[in-house]
């Protein structure tokens, strides 16, 4: 290996473990907010607002990071991120109060989308089209990986010694990918100016693709965020109230399908049609999100036992919703790196573009949906009761695949399923 591919080959590696250490923050907070949920005592619209005070400031933040990272250093900005980052986590320890949560929240939102965005745009300017959904399932790899050891760290410690000492954990992390990136990432010289989301508004086939991330927001956020606090929150609220390790277990079984899969299911759809595997993907989501309500029934069906020695209450529902999440997984692994790449591809695709604003675009479809999906989903869990959360979520994916599908086919041809 030469000198500039061993350097090469460094920034992604760096880049990676940046998308690690924002993802690993993300999962041990997904573990934790329903044990916060049972502290605090929080009703179940706010609840809902733990989740969409996350996202609403997402969405606030998206427009000036991506023209950020598209007009000066993507560099400069991931590391500002990054010592945000350290500061927010630090500040999680200071929460005695539902509101003071969906502030730091609120924070930890702006950190996680900018980290996301800007390493994305990274690795999509650095690899090439032929490599390119490759990279980004490696990428997102990282990100899986995070996930797996941010909730067993999460799910470990906290029994033992609380909320506090995780989010040292996570501070120290982010300190070390702080460094990490300056020594190993170059300065990104790739300078758009103007404002590239005025011409990518217009883009085809980023409308196309918008049509579905529009409805399937909706979907992934209500049936990723659920499953958690289906999991783990009291019996009396809708939940199963498993130990902490059987929720973590839960979690960990989609990401660890994600973190074997995309990399191998990235490159296939570099060969075989990116819009093809995002149907794929979308349309088995949405199949398995409506059978995860049925978990419990399905547990005492095969006649599986609510309690495992020296692990505690796990419910009958334990490993049918264990499975059901890894196949959550699987589909994703179709969908996520094949439409990543179409992104990207849309944003290289000539000098007025800009793979910051592309994946900006990408990220604001997406926000109206999981903006408003927590709230919806905090008042069927108080109302018509937990399951509907999952009914609402299935039928949301599947609608959205078939509305991809019939303006796929309308405005692009049918071949557009395995051209793209």
């Amino acid at each position: 290996m030469t000198e500039s591919e061993t350097e090469h080959r460094s920034q992604f590696l760096a880049l990676y473990l940046v998308r690690f250490a924002a993802r690993f923050g993300f999962s041990a907070l997904v573990i934790l907010l329903p044990y916060y949920v049972n502290q605090l005592q929080a009703s179940g619209l706010m609840t809902g607002l733990f989740y969409t005070g996350f996202t609403a400031a997402q969405l606030v933040a998206v427009v000036p990071l991506a023209w950020a990272g598209d007009r000066y250093d993507k560099r400069l900005v991931l590391l500002g991120a990054l010592g945000v980052g350290a500061v927010v986590y630090a500040l999680f320890t200071l929460v005695t109060s539902p509101v003071a949560l969906v502030g730091i929240r609120a924070l930890q939102g702006v950190v996680v989308v900018a980290l996301s965005l800007l390493t994305l745009a990274y690795v999509g300017e650095l690899a090439t089209p032929e490599t390119r959904a490759n990279k980004i399932g490696k990428s997102n790899a990282a990100r899986f990986a995070a996930a797996i050891a941010g909730s067993f760290t999460a799910g470990i410690l906290y029994p033992w010694v609380g909320f506090e000492p995780v989010f040292w954990v996570l501070v120290v992390l982010y300190v070390a990918t702080f460094i990490a990136i300056v020594f190993f990432l170059r300065p990104d010289k790739a300078v758009i100016r103007g404002f590239p989301f005025s011409g990518l508004a217009f883009n085809r086939r980023i409308r196309t693709l918008s049509i579905f991330r529009a409805q399937y927001s909706v979907a992934v956020t209500l049936v990723r965020t659920w499953v958690p606090l289906f999991a783990g929150v009291v019996a009396a609220r809708g939940g199963l109230e498993m130990v902490p390790i059987a929720v973590t277990l839960v979690v960990t079984a989609e990401k660890l399908a994600n973190l074997l899969l995309q990399p191998t299911l990235g490159s296939l759809s570099d060969r075989y049609g990116r819009a093809l595997f995002v149907f794929i993907g979308g349309s088995a989501y949405g199949v398995v999100a409506l059978v995860v309500p049925f978990t419990p029934a399905l547990g005492t069906m095969f006649g599986l036992p609510e309690t495992i020695p020296h692990i505690g209450y796990v419910s009958s529902a334990f490993v049918p919703l264990l499975v059901l999440n890894a196949f959550l997984g699987i589909t994703e692994a179709f969908r996520e790196p094949a439409s990543m790449a179409l992104f990207a591809d849309e944003g290289s695709s000539d000098e007025e573009s800009g793979v910051a604003a592309s994946f900006g675009v990408r990220d604001l479809v997406w926000r109206p949906g999981s903006l408003l999906a927590p709230v919806f989903g905090g008042w069927l869990m108080g109302s018509v009761g937990m399951d509907w959360v999952f009914y609402i979520g299935g039928v949301a994916a599947i609608s959205g695949v078939l509305t991809f599908l019939l303006v796929l086919v309308r405005d692009h041809g049918r071949s557009a399923l395995t051209e793209w």
